[in-house]
């Protein structure tokens, strides 16, 4: 299906801008500190997403095989009692196709695969991830913002990735330093009625030690 193109006007530096998802190996480059595939999701199913009730939106955190990404995301559908139809259809085989990337690109044979749907300001401060990578896909609502500190202050010009455009962001794991100081931030949406549908996926080496650590930390 072919994506209308949406302009990231004026990406920071440092922020790698693909228009197909072959140029996001970009990432993987010296100096790279995140990647945008600039693309928006079709007006139908945008349309749909945007209309449904928030507590009809799916959300779930699972690690997984790479190869189980379609049955999982189908289940936490089929827990929301998400509508079927091609909209749905579209939905479930794009994040399949993200995951895939993403693991691809990372040499990862699992991942962390997490659905948030956000009414509250879910982390507000700019940060970096203490983890090596993270990808990042706004599906509804307002897409995270990032920028570049030079002082460990809060960005002077902050950036917001188009709802529906995939963002790769390094985090403090990531092997290659100095770090490039690209802080991002979930948009502080407190107030103002709006649901975000956010799809988070992170590389994961030893799934055990992580479930563990999620036994630990989820309460």
């Amino acid at each position: 299906m072919n994506f209308t193109k949406e302009v990231v006007r004026d990406a920071a530096i440092g922020v790698g801008i693909a228009d197909d998802p072959t140029s996001l190996n970009a990432f993987l480059k010296p100096g790279c500190a995140a990647a945008i595939w600039r693309r928006q999701t079709p007006q139908d199913v945008q349309t749909w997403l945007d209309g449904l009730e928030p507590d009809r939106l799916p959300q779930g955190r699972v690690i997984l095989p790479k190869e189980a990404a379609a049955s999982t995301v189908a289940r936490l559908c089929d827990i929301a009692n998400l509508p079927q139809g091609p909209e749905r259809d579209w939905f479930e085989a794009d994040i399949c196709t993200l995951a895939a990337l993403f693991a691809d690109l990372m040499s990862a044979r699992y991942l962390r695969l997490r659905l948030d749907a956000i009414a509250h300001n879910a982390c507000r401060k700019f940060h970096i991830d203490a983890i090596t990578a993270r990808l990042v896909c706004t599906y509804r609502g307002t897409g995270i913002q990032y920028g570049i500190s030079t002082d460990g202050q809060d960005p002077a010009r902050v950036f917001t990735v188009p709802t529906g455009a995939p963002i790769l962001l390094r985090g403090t794991q990531w092997p290659t330093q100095p770090a490039t100081g690209l802080l991002h931030r979930s948009p502080p949406i407190e107030g103002t009625g709006e649901t975000r549908l956010v799809l988070v996926l992170d590389p994961v080496i030893d799934p055990d030690e992580e479930r563990d650590h999620m036994r630990h930390t989820i309460h």
